[in-house]
């Protein structure tokens, strides 16, 4: 498909009726003041985020079934647009803290409102039993816990019944952070060992289809690949009590048919709208729309450096110089987005991050490169998308496409399924360029490179390795940032970064949602997944 193609039918939407999305749901759901009807593209695959191979998605699942030790804030902003606040940390669980005086332990005392759904009090065997398994069933949860210092059962211990100690190797500044990020959610542990085995002794064919929480919300229904539904959970008493008691997400893979649904008041939500229709809906004015940069995030382009040629720097730099940065904002983020590239500086002066590059739309002077590396007539190579994500990538990869045959690099498109794209791009690391998204859920410069260039590390789609950067983020991953030493450390990660853009930003996405004007307390979540607890529905839609 070339790009004049894409853009003749880009604002086409699809017919599809909307009548086999409202036969799924229950009889009692419409025109009901305290039902959810959320609408998304993708859906659940598993109820237990610790499971191997569960999908984003289910990321939701723990924040509204499971409560954590702590939880982060909301602010709004200048907009009035609701989003969490990476400097607030709540009591959740946790109804207070201590920190020893060499910053090695941390000290909760539970909060005695803390109650399971079967209404068993929540304890520090519990919360003992849910970190040990956080860090021993390895893949994400684990290098997540790493992330801040956790990594061993050892570190968990039930001082008593009510209180809980966290033990360090050394301090650090992201383990309580860490702590508000869905991985290290709270189970029942006495529910989940009565159903294990020998073979499965954290209980995880059991908890993937039966979870076992304290949470706001418990679920009622799950039918995979149409919908799921909470339920409110009354008893729950570590908030305020949630305002909607029924919440039905239901998956519809059409974009334009989620456009549609919440065009119509068919939906009261419509959660991670692409830039194109949130940019609509805005300028219409018939629904609410709520957006705001996501942190720590950037859409990039990944060059596979163990993959001839873009092992040379000098082939990556041309590439940068050849983007058409203007016409991807443009065209892939209809101006939803904080453009990454311009800078007039190559070493950083702040620790801003993201911050834009020091590239710009240049084809003489990547042509230059392209020559002085030896490919003066250019290359053959593929150039790999998500179709799971077709909205963003799918443009701009056309766009990259085009301008790359300015400088004779002939990309050929591999568009692979959003199922497979995880193995392809992170697991195996085989894409030679591709198209890549990534935002930390701790909000430091420090905690992206961790995740995105350390090498091995699941986000490293380019299989980068830096002996520099190696070292240089795992002596600040910890460090506190008044120490002198961390903005020193920092500025140097983005210099290297700068110079050798094994990831090429192109800019910093928004989360965007559309919403019934009778619907509030939306907040966008660094998870970017559904977070039900504060949301509010009355009866008027105007």
């Amino acid at each position: 498909m070339h790009r004049r193609d894409f853009l003749k039918t880009a604002g086409i939407a699809a017919g599809a009726s909307v009548l086999p999305f409202l036969r799924y749901l229950p009889a009692e759901a419409a025109g009901r003041e305290d039902t959810l009807l959320v609408v998304v593209g993708h859906g659940i695959n598993s109820l237990d985020l610790h499971r191997k191979g569960t999908n984003r998605p289910s990321y939701q699942v723990t924040v509204n079934l499971y409560d954590r030790r702590v939880r982060f804030g909301v602010k709004a902003l200048p907009d009035g647009s609701l989003t969490y606040d990476s400097t607030k940390i709540e009591p959740e669980v946790a109804e207070s803290w201590t920190v020893s005086e060499d910053g090695k332990s941390l000290t909760f005392k539970i909060n005695p409102k803390a109650k399971f759904w079967d209404g068993t009090p929540v304890t520090a065997e519990d919360v003992q039993w849910s970190f040990s398994r956080a860090v021993s069933l390895g893949g994400f949860p684990a290098v997540q816990m790493k992330a801040g210092s956790m990594t061993k059962p050892e570190q968990f211990v039930a001082v008593d019944n009510m209180t809980f100690r966290i033990d360090l190797p050394e301090p650090s500044k992201l383990t309580l952070p860490n702590l508000a990020v869905p991985v290290p959610f709270i189970i029942n542990s006495k529910v989940a060992k009565a159903n294990a085995t020998e073979a499965d002794p954290w209980a995880t064919e059991y908890l993937h289809k039966t979870p076992a929480g304290s949470g706001a919300y418990t679920i009622s229904r799950w039918d995979p690949g149409q919908q799921f539904v909470y339920e409110r959970n009354d008893d729950w008493a570590l908030g305020p009590k949630p305002g909607v008691k029924r919440v039905i997400v239901r998956e519809v893979p059409s974009a334009a048919t989620r456009r549609a649904l919440i065009e119509r008041a068919d939906a009261d939500l419509y959660m991670d709208v692409p830039a194109k229709d949130a940019k609509e809906l805005k300028d219409a004015g018939e629904v609410k729309v709520s957006g705001a940069p996501i942190d720590n995030c950037l859409h990039v382009l990944g060059l596979n450096v163990e993959q001839k040629p873009f092992d040379d720097i000098r082939v990556r730099q041309a590439i940068a110089y050849a983007l058409p940065y203007k016409d991807i904002v443009s065209a892939a983020a209809y101006g939803r987005a904080e453009p990454m590239f311009g800078a007039t500086e190559t070493k950083p002066s702040t620790i801003a991050w993201p911050q834009p590059f020091p590239y710009v739309t240049d084809l003489d002077k990547a042509k230059a490169l392209l020559a002085e590396a030896g490919l003066a007539d250019g290359f053959e190579t593929t150039l790999s998308f998500n179709l799971g994500l077709a909205d963003w990538q799918e443009p701009t990869a056309l766009l990259i496409q085009e301008s790359l045959g300015k400088i004779g690099i002939k990309a050929t498109l591999d568009k692979i399924p959003g199922a497979n794209w995880r193995t392809a791009a992170l697991v195996e690391k085989r894409l030679p360029m591709h198209l890549e998204n990534f935002g930390g859920w701790l909000n430091y410069p420090d905690y992206y490179f961790f995740w995105a260039y350390k090498h091995g590390h699941l986000f490293n789609s380019s299989n980068y390795k830096n002996d520099e950067i190696e070292i240089l983020v795992d002596e600040t991953l910890h460090m506190e940032t008044d120490n002198p030493k961390y903005d020193e450390n920092v500025k140097r990660m983005i210099e290297i970064a700068f110079a050798e853009v094994p990831r090429i930003p192109l800019y910093q996405p928004y989360l965007d949602a559309a919403m019934q004007r009778n619907i509030d307390g939306y907040a966008s979540w660094f998870h970017r997944q559904l977070d039900c607890r504060e949301i509010t529905k009355t009866s008027e839609k105007t």
